[in-house]
């Protein structure tokens, strides 16, 4: 993960990135809850055009199924950036299958999350990512 540098009060800074607004304010509570200066993208061409606009960004909780770019998209654009080597990735989605999470995991998402979630799921896989508080 992208920690600020040392002697910075710059905040860590995420970005929820989903089509759904119900599910992004859900995100950005437990985020904001957590410190994260959290951001917002409806799908993965804008994501990509905020983490441009803010210099990078942390951490990203990427649906899979958005418009215009999908999660996996997102993921593997992203990861073709080496300036964004160490964003940490969580997909956050309702695909279950093992294939989809092979698939997230090999184009280089750090984490898996399936939906329907609650708070505790999603602190454990931000701990388990590097990312948690």
């Amino acid at each position: 993960m992208n920690l600020p540098e040392q002697g910075t009060t710059r905040r860590p800074r995420a970005l929820v990135i989903d089509d759904s607004r119900a599910v992004r304010s859900i995100i950005r509570q437990i985020l904001a809850d957590l410190s994260f200066e959290v951001h917002e993208a409806e799908d993965g061409q804008q994501a990509l055009a905020k983490i441009d606009e803010l210099g990078g960004v942390d951490l990203a909780t990427v649906d899979w199924n958005m418009p215009v770019m999908n999660g996996l998209q997102f993921v593997e654009a992203l990861r073709t950036k080496p300036e964004h080597a160490g964003t940490c990735l969580v997909m956050v989605t309702t695909e279950t299958d093992m294939d989809y999470v092979r698939r997230a995991l090999e184009a280089g998402a750090d984490e898996f999350v399936m939906k329907p979630f609650t708070r505790d799921v999603i602190l454990d896989k931000l701990n388990i990512a590097g990312s948690g508080a």
